[in-house]
């Protein structure tokens, strides 16, 4: 099956002379992208609980760059003073999500904080309902194939399955990306209407992660709009250089997208006009089989 490519969604890029995909792997770059934290307003809110969001904020600051912080680490990246991180950093301890060591009185996590994340992904009936299809994606590829979700201006993986082929895109269940520069991303806004589409992708940090990252608003939405005619995203090297990604939309009962489903593959193996060639179609397969498979509450 042969799909045209619209000029608004192939990104620029160097030549490739690959005509069909090949068998090589390659290691490519990758960039770790940047996040912001964007709480929403809690002034009027009576049932808030400030000590909470304390709490959760603490364990917030740790991440890839930050595996282990001391006190006065942590009270400047969560912003607040030394003595209350203190005592947030001793209760987290004495309820099991942080281990303090002994010698260095640093702090990091435990294996205890990735409960919840467990507890939501064995509880979604988007990963249940999506699983099977995502296995038959994985087996027709040899690929790696992920479903993600939007969260706000962002998107969140919920389950990859790897290739054999090695793709270093240090992507794992729970990271976060940007929505504007990846193909689920773009999947997803081109089902949703165009003025909530550019709403996001005006309140979007739109950074340029490599050379390939588009960033500007009118191209970005002329992107949308091939996505939206031919019913797949295709982003080329935008977040990791030299990583091919096709992404279709999930949509919900109510006709809104609720998540996207993609095949991502090294552009040193496959060119990006062949990418869409073989892979377009049983993504778009496959993102069909889901939405017509999720109950109404898997929306949600």
């Amino acid at each position: 099956m042969r799909l045209r490519l619209s000029p608004t969604i192939l990104p620029g890029r160097r030549p490739v002379n690959a005509a069909r995909c090949r068998g090589r792997p390659v290691l490519t770059a990758s960039t770790e992208p940047r996040r912001r934290a964007a709480p929403a307003s809690t002034a009027e809110d009576g049932l808030f609980v400030g000590s909470v969001e304390k709490a959760f904020r603490v364990l917030g600051v740790f991440g890839r760059g930050a595996r282990s912080m001391g006190l006065t680490e942590i009270a400047r990246a969560a912003d607040m003073d030394r003595s209350a991180a203190q005592r947030f950093t001793h209760t987290l301890e004495r309820l099991g999500y942080l281990r303090k060591d002994p010698r260095t009185k640093h702090y990091e996590l435990t294996v205890r904080t990735l409960d919840l994340g467990h507890r939501y992904v064995a509880s979604n009936a988007l990963v249940d309902r999506a699983a099977p299809y995502m296995l038959d994606l994985s087996r027709a590829t040899e690929e790696a194939v992920s479903l993600t979700i939007p969260d706000g201006t962002e998107i969140v993986y919920l389950s990859r399955l790897l290739s054999r082929h090695v793709l270093q895109t240090n992507i794992q269940v729970g990271s976060r990306l940007p929505a504007y520069c990846t193909a689920p991303g773009r999947a997803m806004l081109s089902r949703m209407g165009r003025d909530a589409a550019q709403a996001l992708l005006e309140r979007s940090d739109r950074i340029a992660y490599t050379p390939q990252t588009v960033t500007a608003l009118p191209t970005l939405l002329a992107r949308l709009d091939g996505a939206a005619e031919q019913g797949f995203a295709l982003a080329v090297g935008e977040i990791y250089p030299g990583d091919v990604s096709v992404a279709a939309a999930v949509i919900g009962a109510d006709g809104a997208p609720v998540a996207a489903v993609n095949v991502a593959v090294s552009l040193a193996r496959c060119a990006p006009e062949a990418a869409v060639e073989r892979f377009a179609p049983l993504v778009v397969a496959a993102a069909a089989a889901m939405s017509q498979s999720l109950p109404r509450e898997a929306a949600r």
